[in-house]
């Protein structure tokens, strides 16, 4: 007598479909758009094309891939650029220098130094020696005082592109109950604080919290911005949340990626093998596209909303500057 087919069980994480993509590189398009359209009219109107300097003190490889970056999108979008580059040997007095000889140029609307900075220099000597006004990154202590007044000002890029990608996705904020895992001064502190400006209900979670993955379940919004490969897994998400992955990762080792990525990993590999490297978030992929119902993909998610944002801030910074 044969026996019957042994029967198989799936959880809920297997049954349901994979999450959508949350689409940051199609928002970010989008307000290139604006920007460039904007541009093209302040110049036209008033003869002002919007100028951003930046600064790359010393050789660090991916902070010269991220000016190049920028200095392209700007040729893009019809605002001038200039840049500036400084020997790691300098000391901190003499890129403070520089940033105060930017200040008083009237033809300058943006100062951006890219960061981190290398070991020796006052980071917090150089953000706080940057003309507010002209602090296009957002992150001067008066651009944060007035952010946390919500008073007109530059804000941070990465936590401002998250929710304009919130808002123009249709995800709904309001009443939310949104986690940010994560408390940098340049993420997760200042997208909580945009979050609740949108009438979110927000919880920062951080490396001493405990049992981590019961609080980030009770997220309609989650917000992984912890610097660690793969680190929000399947089980720290509530099924059909919203899930922004906030984190830029190099992996260089293979099973890494086929941990990560599962039966997905061959695309990663073939990039794994021509660069030496592969971008990943602090999202574990494979399991949380199980579990989520919007997710940001890494690389084509926030990051481009970052240099967006960046654009969108120099040509305010233009416009307020000259009462427009």
């Amino acid at each position: 007598m044969r026996k019957p087919p042994m029967e198989t069980t799936t959880t809920k994480a297997e049954t349901r479909p994979r999450a959508r993509k949350l689409d940051g590189a199609r928002v970010a398009a989008e307000i290139k758009r604006e920007v460039a359209e904007e541009v093209a009219r302040l110049s036209e109107r008033h003869g002002v094309a919007p100028r951003l300097v930046t600064v790359l003190v010393g050789e660090d490889p991916a902070s010269a891939v991220y000016i190049r970056n920028k200095v392209r999108t700007c040729g893009e979008l019809g605002i001038i650029s200039e840049h500036h580059q400084l020997e790691d040997s300098a000391e901190s007095a003499r890129l403070v220098e520089m940033v105060e000889s930017f200040n008083a140029r009237e033809d300058v609307d943006g100062i951006l130094v890219q960061l981190p900075l290398p070991r020796g220099f006052d980071e917090s000597a150089v953000i706080e020696a940057i003309d507010p006004d002209k602090d296009v990154d957002g992150f001067t202590p008066v651009n944060v005082g007035r952010m946390m007044l919500r008073r007109p000002a530059l804000l941070p890029c990465t936590p401002a592109g998250i929710i304009e990608m919130l808002a123009r996705e249709g995800v709904e904020m309001r009443g939310a109950h949104a986690v940010v895992v994560g408390r940098s001064n340049i993420v997760g502190r200042p997208v909580a604080e945009l979050l609740l400006q949108r009438d979110a209900t927000v919880t920062i979670c951080h490396s001493r919290t405990r049992d981590l993955a019961s609080v980030t379940r009770e997220a309609d919004i989650l917000v992984a911005a912890v610097g660690r490969a793969g680190f929000v897994r399947g089980e720290h998400v509530k099924p059909g949340a919203t899930v922004v992955d906030v984190g830029m990762n190099r992996l260089t080792d293979e099973s890494e990626v086929r941990g990560l990525f599962g039966d997905d990993a061959e695309r990663r590999l073939n990039t794994l093998r021509e660069r030496g490297q592969t971008l990943v978030g602090d999202v574990h992929p494979a399991e949380v596209s199980r579990v989520a119902g919007l997710l940001t993909p890494v690389p084509g998610g926030v990051g481009q909303l970052t240099i967006a944002m960046l654009m969108r801030n120099t040509l305010k910074a233009a416009r307020l500057r000259r009462g427009l």
